[in-house]
Order: C-alpha cells, then structure tokens, then sequence
C-alpha cells in the first residue's frame, strides 16, 4: 500500500468519532459487540463499517436505480470510488470520515484490492435485480460480505492465519442474515436476493408479500443454510485474542438471534422488520464479557 499522508490529529479524531456515530445508528448489532474491544481496534471497526455503510447508502437510496435516477446514482458511486481510492493511495483529504478510513487502512494493513472488490459489488446493485442459482449469489456476496470478513480480520488481529476463512463464512452469514430479513424493502428497490432456483423449487413468490405454506418451507430451507454459515464460521473465534473473540461471538449471537426472531413471526418478512431488542442487545453483551464466547459445534463444510 502507497504510504499515506498522515492527517491531522484533529481530523482523524473528529473522523473517528463521526464513523462511531455513523455505525451506533445503522449497525447497532456491530457496535455492541465492539465495545468489547480495545479502544485503538474499536474505532478501526468503526471506520470499515463506515466506508460499506456510505457506499451501500448510495445504491440502497430510495429512488436509486429507478428511471432517470440509474446513471445519477452510478455517478456519485463512481464518484465516491475515485474519492476513497485516491485516500487509500496516501492522497490527503479534508474530509474527517476519509481521513479515518484511509488511516484504518494503513494503520492496520487492510490491502487495497478488498475495497476494489466491495466497490464492485456495490457497482452491481445498480444492474443486477436478482440472482438464478446459489452459486451466481454468492459470486456477489464475495464482493459484499466475505470482503468485510478480509477488511475486519486485521483489525481483530488472528492468533492464526487459519481465520481466513471462518472470517469469510462470517461475512456470509451477517449478509445472507440482512437479505433474509429486509425481503420486503428490498422488493421495494427492486431486488430479490433469494435465489430464483430456490424460489421455483419451493413455488415461493416473494412480489405476493404474504406467507403462504409454500413461503415457510422456503424460509425455512434459507435459514438452515444461513445457520450452517454461522456454525461454519464458528471455528474462527477461538483462532482471535480474547478481547476480539468477544467482539465476534456478541456480534454473532445477536445477529443469529434475528433467524430466530424470523421464525418467531411465522417467517413474514414483508409487513416489518425483525429487531433484537436493545436489552437483548446489552444483556448478550454483558454475558458474553463475564463469561467467554460461547462453545458452538462445528458443522463440516
């Protein structure tokens, strides 16, 4: 990585204080589990989440790929890409958010090319609405999920290079968890991330917005795939310091408990959105710093 400018200590403090914001209000679930980190990696976390959360805003705003708003929206991405490229590069920056991510970066050797590939995939939400087999899903997922997984592994410091990988299938699970839950807004973008050859092979539709039998036995087939990524990533948190170890286990219980929440509400994701209450959110937290992660068993990939 070019070496970087380094920022004024005001800037990057304000930065770092504005990325813990921007992750407190959209990602509440990482921000609990990252109070349980050291402050020097806690702010690092948050500068990662900031950077997916600004771009995926750009591609998830309400009128983004809709006609004559497709190429405004493909412009400010592009134009944000060239931004944030050039900060990583070591070009200086006035804006205090940037400066945070591009010293993250450096500070903890995340590599350039996992930002190439996020920013790709963010790139294909403007022209791909939906997705035929497993395969095709996850080929966009590697760009949007398992990348976080790459970009975060550094920040949490493995005892392993073993990590690699559950760090990935974490990535996985936390998205394929969101597209699970936000069925209903995304039909509203437009978007159906459920693979098309589950649909038809379940007779599921999810442009009916209702749960029928057909509906159930579709979620339920998702969920037991989205649970065998949680379990497969499970192996990774015994490979990172104690302090990163809680930080992963809280963040991936609590996300977990939304499959639950799913199926608490007969599996409609259309009518609301299913939520860890706050007291769940803290109590998890509060358990998981006395008492350890929890012991999960691994199911074989």
């Amino acid at each position: 990585m070019t070496t970087a400018v380094r920022a004024p200590t005001d800037l990057l403090d304000e930065g770092y204080r504005r990325c813990a914001r921007i992750t407190r209000d959209n990602g509440t679930t990482y921000y609990w589990g990252t109070l349980l980190l050291p402050p020097e990696r806690r702010r690092h976390v948050y500068a990662v989440y900031a950077l997916c959360r600004l771009a995926d805003d750009i591609v998830d705003a309400p009128d983004a790929t809709k006609a004559g708003y497709a190429d405004e929206t493909a412009e400010e991405l592009s134009a944000f890409r060239v931004e944030v490229g050039e900060v990583l590069d070591g070009a200086p920056t006035d804006n205090p958010v940037l400066a945070a991510i591009g010293d993250s970066f450096r500070r903890c050797e995340i590599p350039r090319e996992n930002y190439d590939r996020f920013i790709g995939a963010m790139a294909q939400d403007l022209t791909t609405t939906t997705y035929e087999t497993w395969d095709d899903l996850v080929g966009y997922m590697e760009g949007s999920a398992a990348v976080i997984g790459e970009m975060m592994l550094p920040v949490l410091r493995p005892l392993s290079s073993a990590a690699f990988e559950p760090a990935r299938r974490l990535g996985f699970a936390f998205q394929l968890t969101n597209f699970l839950r936000d069925i209903g807004e995304d039909l509203d973008r437009g978007r159906v991330y459920v693979p098309q050859e589950d649909l038809r092979r379940f007779g599921a539709d999810p442009w009916v917005r209702r749960v029928t039998p057909q509906w159930r036995e579709l979620m339920r087939f998702e969920i037991g795939r989205n649970r065998e990524l949680y379990a497969q990533a499970d192996a990774g948190i015994p490979m990172l310091p104690a302090s990163s170890a809680r930080c992963v286990s809280t963040a991936r219980e609590l996300y977990a408990r939304i499959l639950a929440l799913i199926e608490e509400r007969d599996y409609d994701v259309f009518s609301g959105r299913a939520r860890v209450a706050s007291w769940k959110k803290a109590t998890t937290s509060a358990r998981v710093l006395t008492f350890g992660p929890a012991r999960r068993r691994r199911v074989a990939s």
